[in-house]
């Protein structure tokens, strides 16, 4: 069977089962090298996915921009939590009563209307 027997219609990729893949590595491997994907099926199911180096490179770049566009937020969002005025905010809800917590909750309740 040639790999275009396997097409995958939601992704243009070739499918093809474990056991071909095995036999058939080198026109597999070919065809990625020329642009082509490869899933690969055991028992009819999507176990892996044969692509090039640079498409692998491409998708490693691009998770780790958004990795770096988190870092970044998460730094902001630390760098506000790190003020004084947050700061004696938070000693002051730590070492405040029950009953004074209560009372702080209503209030915040009362204010968001």
């Amino acid at each position: 069977m040639s790999l275009h027997d396997y097409g995958d219609r939601r992704t243009g990729a070739a499918r093809i089962s474990a056991t071909v893949a095995k036999n058939e590595f080198g026109r597999l491997l070919e065809r990625v090298i020329q642009g082509g994907t490869v899933v690969i099926t055991k028992h009819d199911a999507p176990k892996a996915v044969l692509i090039s180096i640079d498409e692998f490179e491409a998708l490693s770049r691009a998770n780790q921009a958004q990795l770096d566009a988190l870092s970044g937020e998460f730094d902001a969002v630390l760098a506000r939590m790190q003020t004084p005025a947050a700061r004696a905010g938070m000693k002051a809800a730590f070492g405040a009563s029950p009953k004074q917590l209560g009372k702080a909750a209503v209030a915040a309740a009362r204010k968001r209307g």
